[in-house]
């Protein structure tokens, strides 16, 4: 039923006076919104373990919301997506378009386009070239078997279907490749690289497509020379885009950058300019997003004026406004219209004839490069990938009347099928060789006397940063660690900062930017690696930064493979959560920091300190004339507490930092003996939630030697400054810990996390845990709960003999005859 679109009103007067709200444009709109939302996120969640770029679950979703699945209930269909609200859904969700290929062609870096090579651009040729020509075959077929395709122009017809064919996703590719950690490695430079030649080629064609299709649209024959207009006042358009808004957007980032109040009015003025844009290219004839494309070409790359732009249009956009034009597509597309064998023979045509002349096409030339067999299919792969720009194509082309409904379904599964096996057919191809686990005895800072490995002659340490706040008590921590005399055993910092891959396009745009060999450019690195280069410059200390951006599962793995790189000694991660000096509030960075943290303590090709920060940095700086700082470090014995005291003697070097080393030692109460524990595994109880220990074999003998041999050397390093060494008797350790907490005394605890107990430390490993991957000692330290006033900095010493953990139970005067035992040892008195 024809409805009039005059008579549609926008917002209604209330159930209690009888209005519908679904009878009304707004409420409408915003009900159809939300629905699109929750589908597409719950559709996001579920295809999240199979690695999944987003737009996967929001073409299915606007499969299933279409007439394919949903709709296929006509009251639902009638009454929540009625035929008058698809002029308005669609106008809303071009808006969203409009911006989002934009921030495509902010993305986009004409001069690292041109800069790629031959390689990638002989690969992205030949990568189009067979496709298309593949394209132009099919729609031969489709033409004569397929009911009424016949009906659209013959030269439109093939040109559609060629470009359909023969486009990559480079939004979609880029999130791919970042997911699967390949983004920075070479196959991955290659692939952006062949994708954005690609996708200017599409566009391109595009334009081509849109501009033949105009010349027979509306069952009507125009002249040719329409065709012709469009084209040439298209490349007008490309040229003062060029030639006259280029070097102006230029001016407008250098005056933004200058500073001043201008900056929102240039913003807003660039994002008028997008609407302006598309407004001339619908004027032409091609189609509006193709002028917010070029309009976002023109934009510099470089500086701060583009970052600018991304925050303030990319999450309302990508978040909001874009689903709801897969959800308008979804409501075109009707699976149902692929009726009898032969359709779904043409989709199984369709589909085999996309990926073999894409993969085949982009592995001939990659050979032809020298690229390995299985680097070369893998790179066709990864060209496969379908995505927006595709449904865009296909849209326009049922718009202009070019694809029928059938066709159109036929060609949105394609796009899906052939995007959704790209990540398990890369994760089954590709795996690249990672370099072995560096596990060498210098990983550590303590050693033992009759150790072969001589001292480094720096000591490397990698500082991991997840936000800004994360800065001031690292620079304090590394300035106290970095010791006066810089030239003797000098400190390398590298820095790494965390950043979560998201589906923003300033995260993809970041990972493409960031990468292991610390080398970025200084208008992309951010605040916290300026901050740190300062630090550097003001400490006399070496820095090199680098951002990496991956999912929470796979950051650690960008730490681990950094700290293998660059051979690091100490591994420095900030914890999860943040304590305020002042009133106590405790800020949580969430499960995934803190999932991240433990995978980093347990794959760490070296020593790690988790840094519990309580305010650290105090807004103090270290000086030399006095003591600025008073630093404890709690001594039971074992690997972990001989690393903690190992870094503490290097503090103590400094002449502004005043160490303290506390050893407590079993007390003693007349001739009563203290009984001794024994730890007998659990592997029963739940990991996260009890303390872990050692399962290796100790030599309890050689541990109290080892454990003299470091106090020894702790003291005669320390011999002459301000350092203080004392035993302390403690009858119960929990209150002899927390003592030292609660005292304020002093501003950073030092702890071991105690895999290799003492019988002390054993006597509390089945106390209730709060955060057991730092140990007893240190989950004690912690915890918000006991009023600990100090910053608590908790080491666990590579070795990996001493991987292996377990939960225990105590077992306290056991026979020495127990076996299946954790080892511990006494501490002597």
């Amino acid at each position: 039923m024809a409805v009039n679109i005059t008579a549609i009103k926008t917002s209604s007067n209330g159930v209690w006076q009888g209005d519908n709200p679904l009878h009304f444009a707004f409420p409408l709109l915003i009900v159809q919104t939300t629905i699109v939302l929750l589908v597409s996120r719950s559709l996001s969640f579920l295809l999240k373990p199979l690695r999944q770029p987003k737009v996967i679950a929001e073409i299915i979703g606007g499969v299933l919301l279409g007439p394919s699945a949903l709709g296929r209930n006509k009251t639902y269909l009638h009454n929540v997506f009625p035929a008058w609200s698809e002029p308005i859904l669609e106008t809303v969700a071009s808006i969203g378009l409009l911006f989002f290929l934009f921030l495509v062609g902010l993305e986009l870096d004409l001069h690292s386009i041109r800069s790629s090579g031959r390689r990638a651009f002989s690969i992205a040729a030949a990568g189009i070239s067979l496709p298309f020509a593949c394209g132009v075959g099919v729609a031969f077929v489709i033409r004569h078997v397929v009911s009424g395709a016949d009906e659209a122009g013959y030269g439109a017809f093939l040109v559609f279907m060629g470009v359909a064919l023969s486009i990559t996703a480079f939004p979609v590719l880029a999130r791919i490749l970042a997911e699967l950690r390949l983004l920075n490695t070479q196959l991955g430079e290659t692939a952006m690289a062949a994708a954005a030649f690609n996708d200017l080629a599409a566009w391109v064609l595009l334009a081509l497509a849109v501009a033949i299709s105009g010349s027979s649209s509306s069952g009507s024959h125009r002249s040719p020379m329409v065709s012709i207009w469009v084209l040439l006042t298209g490349l007008v358009f490309v040229s003062i885009q060029m030639v006259v808004v280029r070097p102006a957007m230029a001016w407008a980032a250098r005056r933004t950058e200058s500073g001043g109040g201008e900056s929102e009015v240039w913003v807003a003025l660039t994002l008028a300019g997008v609407l302006v844009s598309g407004f001339f290219t619908d004027f032409i004839g091609i189609h509006s997003i193709f002028g917010a494309f070029i309009f976002g070409l023109t934009v510099p790359k470089e500086g701060d004026f583009a970052r600018r732009l991304t925050e303030r249009i990319e999450d309302f956009v990508s978040v909001l406004l874009l689903p709801l034009y897969f959800a308008s597509s979804g409501l075109k597309t009707n699976v149902a219209s692929i009726k009898d064998a032969t359709s779904w023979g043409i989709l199984a045509l369709v589909i085999c004839t996309a990926c073999m002349g894409k993969i085949v096409g982009t592995f001939v030339a990659a050979m032809a490069c020298r690229m390995e067999a299985r680097e070369a299919i893998t790179l066709g792969v990864l060209m496969n990938t379908k995505g927006l720009v595709e449904l865009i194509v296909l849209n326009i082309g049922r718009e202009r009347k070019v694809l029928n409904d059938e066709v159109f379904a036929i060609m949105v599964l394609m796009a899906l099928f052939t995007t959704f096996i790209t990540t398990p057919s890369v994760m089954a191809i590709y795996k690249p060789a990672r370099a072995g686990r560096y596990t060498h005895e210098h990983r550590k800072l303590h050693r033992s006397a009759s150790s072969s490995v001589p001292d480094p002659k720096e000591l490397r340490v990698l500082a991991c940063v997840h936000s800004p706040r994360d800065h001031p008590s690292l620079t304090s921590l590394l300035d106290t660690i970095r010791g006066a005399d810089t030239n003797r055993c000098p400190l390398k910092l590298y820095v790494l900062n965390l950043v979560e891959l998201t589906d923003r396009p300033s995260s993809i745009v970041m990972a493409r930017r960031s990468g292991l060999p610390f080398r970025l450019p200084r208008e992309a690195r951010d605040q916290v690696a300026l901050a740190f280069d300062a630090y550097g410059r003001l400490g006399r200390v070496h820095v090199r930064s680098t951002t990496t951006v991956s999912s929470m599962a796979a950051m650690h793995e960008d730490v681990r493979d950094v700290a293998e790189q660059k051979r690091v000694t100490l591994l420095i991660v900030p914890f999860h959560k943040h304590q305020h000096r002042r009133d106590g509030a405790v800020e949580n960075a969430g499960p995934g920091r803190r999932a991240v943290n433990q995978r980093v303590m347990r794959e760490a090709p070296c020593s790690v300190a988790v840094l519990v920060d309580r305010g650290f940095s105090g807004g103090r700086q270290v000086g030399s004339a006095e003591a600025a700082r008073e630093i404890c470090v709690v001594f039971f014995g074992g690997p972990d507490d001989r690393e903690a005291l190992e870094l503490a003697g290097r503090m103590a070097q400094h002449p502004g930092v005043r160490v303290t080393a506390v050893r407590f030692v079993p007390e003693k109460k007349g001739d009563v003996e203290r009984p001794s524990v024994t730890l007998r595994p659990s592997p029963l109880k739940n990991a996260d939630e009890s303390y872990t220990f050692s399962t290796a074999v100790m030599d309890r003998q050689r541990e109290k030697e080892m454990d003299e041999a470091a106090v020894a050397a702790f003291q005669k390093k320390t011999e002459g400054g301000t350092a203080r060494y004392e035993k302390r008797p403690a009858g119960n350790v929990i209150e002899a810990v927390l003592k030292i907490g609660k005292s304020g005394e002093f501003e950073l605890v030092v702890v071991g996390k105690g895999r290799f107990p003492t019988s002390m430390v054993a006597e509390i490993a089945e106390q209730p845990a709060e955060h057991p991957e730092l140990g007893p000692v240190g989950d004690m330290l912690a915890s918000s709960s006991h009023g600990i006033a100090s910053s608590v900095l908790v080491i666990q010493q590579h070795d990996m003999v001493h991987s292996e953990e377990t939960p225990v139970s105590v077992v306290v005067d056991a026979e020495s005859a127990v076996v299946d035992i954790v080892d511990t040892y006494d501490t002597p008195g």
